[in-house]
């Protein structure tokens, strides 16, 4: 019997996915672009417009645009996730250098 798996091994093809694979193409961040990405974050009005779509998504009150919208926040989320795992990874690993002090992040 033919094997149906494909020839090559399945990837996630959204762009979140692709961004993903691309910052982690085995390059390293410089350290104080690391320190940069982690004080990136949503602002409050987007915090709450998230947790206002969050909450009427629950209930099942959110008209397709604003699924999309919410769909939005939440990819941009994971990414911004993606970059902080990547930033405090180069920083703990500067750290360790001999040298180096502590990292001067915080985790939120």
């Amino acid at each position: 019997m033919a094997s149906t798996k494909p020839p090559f091994p399945a990837f996630d093809t959204s762009e979140i996915a692709i961004l993903a694979r691309v910052l982690s193409n085995g390059k390293e961040f410089a350290p104080a672009l690391a320190r940069h990405l982690l004080q990136l974050e949503f602002n409050d009005e987007e915090k709450g417009r998230i947790n206002e779509l969050a909450a009427r998504n629950q209930e099942g009150l959110l008209s397709v645009h604003e699924q999309a919208e919410l769909r939005g926040y939440a990819n941009s989320g994971c990414l911004l996730g993606v970059l902080h795992a990547k930033a405090r990874r180069v920083l703990r690993s500067a750290a360790k250098k001999p040298g180096r002090g502590k990292p001067t992040w915080k985790r939120r």
